[in-house]
């Protein structure tokens, strides 16, 4: 039996899979992972073609995919799931109470949150209650308000469930077990400071002053860089998300509030309907054509900068950087990240890499995955 899931709204790309059982992993001598896929977007699709790749191989069978779902349809099979060429559209209407019960009673189980829905990151703690395993990019889980975080710590710190988020911060760069490897060999976490964002560092590092900052955007969506509404990058509260989860893994516990935020939004853009949005975007051109020139004046380079002080102060905004700026280097969508503490006080600890991308996202979502895998056996 076969099956083809309709797209999340946002997604754009079609996840196509198919029924069927699974290779015996007895076989091998080991018994795999049980993966719940909830979301079937960009991110998803990315999942699901590699662990199509890894059909036959040895991360192929760690992994057994027995339910995948997005905000519609959901598909399951507990002897496990096959990816396959397309077929005709069938499956149930989806629901998240179905999650827990689509997993067979014995062995790993393990939801994979590729989605960005507030919905499935309030499911994260009560999953993990019950004893299965949580692998997300989505931000919400750790990253709105203390209470949700401290939830999903408790569930933790309590249960034999583990928690990866490797793929929340930096498109599965190794930020989130830096700082905590750092804290538990005794180091402590004095500031951070970072690029967060691969759609607004990429329009910092192509615009040149010169022609509209509005094209910049548009170009940057069409390539799938930003959201499919732009002001979600552009008002900094990805990034908000991003610096708490970073603050709170470093033993700071802020709340969302606590972070100043400066939005590149304009109030007249911020006030429009979305369908509305895109013959607006002109009113950024002014105001990022003279944060610009400001910038030149004085020998610096525009970026959007995310910073936890050693106070715990965490503000985010646009800054003129010096050209010997630790956070200067990063081409493209890179993030770069400086972390200084007990042992790299004088000189920071930088990260960079691929800070947005599918294939990255999906790739760090199943090494946490893996992780799971490996430390149940």
């Amino acid at each position: 039996m076969s099956v083809l899931l309709a797209n999340d709204p946002v997604a754009g790309q079609r996840a196509e899979i198919a029924l069927a059982s699974a290779a015996s992993a007895a076989a091998h001598g080991e018994r795999p992972a049980q993966i719940a896929l909830l979301g079937t977007g960009t991110v998803g699709s990315a999942v699901l073609a590699r662990l199509r790749g890894w059909q036959g191989t040895a991360f192929g069978r760690r992994l057994q995919l027995v339910h995948v779902a997005n905000s519609r349809r959901a598909v399951g099979d507990k002897r496990g799931i096959a990816l396959r060429a397309p077929a005709p559209g069938i499956g149930t209407a989806a629901s998240l109470d179905q999650v827990a019960n689509a997993f067979r009673s014995r062995g790993s189980r393990i939801v994979i949150d590729a989605t960005a829905s507030d919905e499935v990151a309030e499911r994260h703690a009560q999953w993990l209650a019950q004893g299965i395993h949580v692998a997300t990019a989505c931000k919400l889980g750790q990253g709105t308000g203390l209470a949700r975080w401290r939830a999903i710590r408790h569930a933790c710190a309590h249960g034999d469930a583990h928690y990866g988020d490797g793929a929340t911060v930096g498109a599965g760069l190794p930020l989130l077990r830096t700082l905590r490897e750092l804290q538990a060999g005794g180091d402590r976490i004095h500031a951070i400071a970072g690029v967060l964002s691969g759609s607004l560092a990429w329009l910092c590092d192509r615009y040149d002053g010169m022609r509209p900052f509005s094209g910049f955007v548009r170009e940057a969506r069409e390539a799938g860089y930003t959201e499919p509404d732009p002001r979600e990058d552009l008002s900094g509260e990805d990034v908000r998300r991003k610096l708490l989860i970073l603050a709170r893994s470093a033993g700071v516990e802020l709340e969302s509030a606590a972070v100043e935020v400066e939005s590149l939004v304009p109030s007249e853009l911020a006030s429009m309907p979305r369908d509305r949005v895109d013959a607006t975007l002109e009113s950024l051109d002014a105001p990022l054509r003279e944060r610009y020139a400001a910038a030149c004046r004085d020998g610096g380079k525009l970026h959007y900068v995310a910073r936890l002080g050693e106070d715990g102060e965490a503000r985010i905004g646009l800054e003129a950087l010096a050209a010997d700026d630790v956070l200067l280097g990063g081409k493209g969508s890179d993030n770069r990240v400086a972390i200084w503490s007990d042992r790299y006080r004088r000189q920071p600890l930088l990260i960079q890499g691929p800070g947005a991308g599918a294939a990255v996202t999906a790739a760090a979502l199943l090494d946490d995955a893996l992780r799971i895998a490996a430390g149940d056996r």
